[in-house]
């Protein structure tokens, strides 16, 4: 009896297992409702087939950085700043004058999506000398621009090209 009425109001996935019992599954199906009765009856709820927990666990350990977060380290200061959180509607005159206040800019851009023109959510501002820049960072970085918190910090320099292996279409054999 515990059984069927167990099986009417679990979740789908436990009812297969029930309703389709044989010798084999019958040992399993009966410790899955033993424990579930058993967390019904403590603090927890179950809920639609998901565990729900009213205590909070404190002990929370977050898992290491892998290496390359480890060793990653803050570029040095340059007068070309990385500029991410943007909206999509930010402009590259509105980031422009957004970072004027703080000294004199000689570039700034919006990367921008070829398809659809908007913002992908980051941009680059080129300051005139090392000072600016650090002006713009302290002055913009954590700020809000067009409603969105932008973070501003020294851009890293770009990387040098991969070289693939393949050769270019015209000499790939047929």
């Amino acid at each position: 009896m515990a059984l069927r009425s167990a099986a009417a109001v679990a979740p789908r996935s436990l009812r297969r297992l029930i309703t389709g019992t044989s010798s084999r599954t019958l040992p399993i199906i009966s410790q899955a409702i033993w424990d579930w009765e058993k967390l019904e009856s403590s603090t927890n709820a179950f809920v639609s087939g998901r565990l729900f927990s009213s205590t909070s666990i404190s002990s929370f350990i977050p898992p290491p950085l892998p290496p390359s977060a480890q060793q990653r380290e803050k570029p040095e200061p340059s007068t070309n700043l990385f500029v991410s959180g943007l909206s999509k509607r930010t402009t590259t005159e509105k980031l422009n004058e957004a970072f004027a206040k703080f000294g004199e800019v000689v570039h700034a851009r919006v990367v921008t999506d070829r398809v659809t023109g908007y913002s992908k959510g980051f941009g680059f501002v080129k300051y005139a000398t090392l000072e600016d820049a650090a002006k713009g960072i302290e002055g913009m970085d954590g700020k809000f621009l067009d409603g969105w918190v932008i973070f501003a910090e020294y851009a890293r320099p770009r990387p040098p090209p991969e070289h693939h292996s393949a050769p270019p279409h015209s000499q790939r054999p047929y």
